[in-house]
């Protein structure tokens, strides 16, 4: 039986072919690699446990998921297996960036934005049709520019005022100054979570933490490790690549996410873990490496209420 049932680990995809060798030993047909290899994913054991019980899908940021694509994947993973898949751009950037691939829309206001129609249409509709039983939260990611604080946050209170609440959903904003009460209120309301993202321009994970008074805005805990504080997302990928070995261990944020573990599980709430290689290397070997403190720190710290209670705080 898992020793941490309500932890979900995951990295950010799973198409990486620098991962050969350490995740992935089978052959796949030339080209089919990142079409094939979820199931071998999914299946991967550490300590004899299943290591990926989530993962990211990163590619639906750029385009929504069709039900074909969407079925071709559920018949890859087993049951129980939850993803957690980014939201759409067209619903979550208010400008588009000044980006070739943009074309004609390049730098201009997108009329998209937030729009809850569109969003249950052509992101939530495909779910709904083919990935009901491996649907875990929809992750909504705001970046930094663009987003007015005295704007966006009643725009978001009408957009999740729409959402059906038979699924999950998250908010990952990447602006500090968005941190308020208003904010942590609204999450609150709708039983969404936050986002405890480890980016380049955010607040540790603990001090994300503090800024909503330790306290988890929704049933559900989702924490994002994507680069290293201060470090911009070109150097990261400069110096990580081909991403099968620890580059640079951050011990800070490992003992972060393994507090907001214990704090979440102790709560009796599931936890998503996603983590992406730029932060320390090579995604897979940070959650063996955060696995095992955790396993460790239940071996430590069990007493009469069993591995549950190993997660709490000690005093």
């Amino acid at each position: 039986m898992n020793a941490l049932p309500l932890v979900r680990f995951g990295t950010s995809t799973w198409t990486y072919e620098g991962w050969q060798g350490l995740i992935y030993h089978k052959t796949y047909p030339r080209n089919r690699f990142k079409q094939e290899c979820l199931a071998e994913y999914a299946q991967y054991l550490y300590r004899g446990e299943p290591l990926f019980r989530t993962v990211g899908f990163d590619q639906t940021f750029y385009s929504p998921p069709t039900d074909a694509q969407l079925a071709y994947f559920a018949q890859q993973l087993p049951a129980g297996f939850q993803v957690c898949s980014k939201v759409w751009e067209e619903i979550t950037v208010p400008m588009f960036a000044s980006h070739p691939r943009y074309g004609k829309k390049m730098g201009q206001a997108n009329p998209g934005f937030l729009d809850a129609d569109r969003f249950l249409e052509e992101v939530l509709f495909p779910y709904s049709q083919a990935f009901m039983a491996h649907t875990g939260p929809f992750l909504f990611e705001f970046q930094r520019t663009g987003v007015d604080p005295k704007t966006f946050l009643p725009q978001l209170d009408r957009f999740l005022s729409r959402l059906p609440k038979a699924f999950s959903y998250a908010i990952e904003v990447r602006d500090a100054g968005l941190f308020t009460a208003d904010y942590q209120g609204l999450l609150k309301t709708y039983g969404v979570s936050h986002v405890y993202n480890h980016w380049t321009h955010m607040p540790t994970l603990r001090q994300q933490h503090a800024r909503l008074e330790e306290i988890f805005t929704a049933p559900f805990v989702v924490i994002r490790l994507l680069t290293p504080l201060g470090m911009k997302y070109e150097h990261a990928v400069r110096t990580t690549r081909p991403y099968n070995r620890l580059v640079r261990p951050l011990p800070e944020m490992r003992a972060d996410v393994v507090r907001l573990i214990r704090q979440g599980t102790a709560e009796h709430r599931e936890v998503f873990v996603l983590v992406n290689n730029r932060a320390e290397g090579c995604a897979p070997l940070t959650i063996q490496a955060l696995v095992d403190d955790l396993t460790r720190d239940a071996a430590t710290l069990q007493g009469p209420l069993g591995i549950e209670g190993a997660f709490v705080e000690p005093a």
